[in-house]
């Protein structure tokens, strides 16, 4: 991650509405398959805050980051446990004592996803479980993925072979963020016709359509609790080990 990124990151993170969104998901997902006590382990700490709500969830945590702006941003949040580290070396844990690994828009970065896969299925107990998301529809790749450091975007059928590769087996998998996807589509096929390139801060949004877009994706997750959705602007799975 580019480290103006993560400054940006740690200045909207608690409250702008993607963010909020995904704690809330992963939230739920954790709640669902793999619910505290046990250790969490994050793999692509950012600025720490979803790490910070996984203890106040109850679960012992540690986060992996090889930024070392990362860590500085996780000792102010309290979090101490948090290792500079690439991801594709030997994760510092002892192995099968993970409660759950959280993956959260770390594997589009990464040169070898498989082999973090193959760590994070390392680190499990035998009832735990990853939750990974990623953005999807490779379709949309551009100029906005490569100022984020993405080398790809996913399909289902991309994240279950990985997964598959890793020695992992995907309990859930769904699109989500569906109600962007349109807006996004259009907005990049416009970035595309006049050849503007996007920078890494995050859209400003007014604080009324902050709430609203909240608001949706908690409607949204009620709908994820009952079924899969087909479409959505990212995808996000829970796997196990075989």
């Amino acid at each position: 991650m580019d480290p103006r990124h993560l400054d940006e990151l740690a200045r909207v993170e608690a409250t702008y509405w993607w963010h909020v969104a995904k704690r809330a998901l992963l939230e739920d997902l954790l709640h669902r398959f793999a619910p505290p006590p046990g250790l969490l382990v994050e793999g692509g700490v950012g600025a720490g805050l979803t790490l910070r709500a996984c203890r106040d969830l109850g679960y012992e945590v540690a986060g992996l980051d090889r930024m070392p702006e990362a860590g500085g941003h996780a000792a102010a949040l309290g979090l101490t446990e948090v290792h500079v580290q690439d991801l594709h070396d030997p994760w510092p844990f002892e192995a099968g004592r993970a409660r759950a690994v959280v993956l959260l828009d770390v594997l589009e970065h990464l040169e070898d996803p498989v082999s973090v896969l193959r760590h994070a299925a390392a680190a499990l107990e035998p009832e735990g479980v990853v939750v990974v998301s990623v953005p999807a529809v490779p379709a949309l790749f551009g100029p906005w993925d490569r100022a984020l450091g993405h080398l790809r975007r996913y399909t289902r059928g991309m994240l279950a072979a990985e997964a598959g590769e890793a020695g992992l087996t995907v309990r859930w998998i769904s699109a989500w963020n569906a109600f962007s996807l349109l807006p996004a589509t259009l907005v990049r096929g416009v970035d595309r016709i006049l050849g503007r390139q996007p920078g890494v801060a995050f859209p400003e949004v007014p604080e009324v359509v902050n709430r609203g877009l909240v608001t949706l994706a908690a409607a949204e997750r009620g709908v994820l609790g009952i079924h899969a959705l087909p479409l959505g602007l990212s995808l996000a799975a829970v796997l196990a080990a075989r």
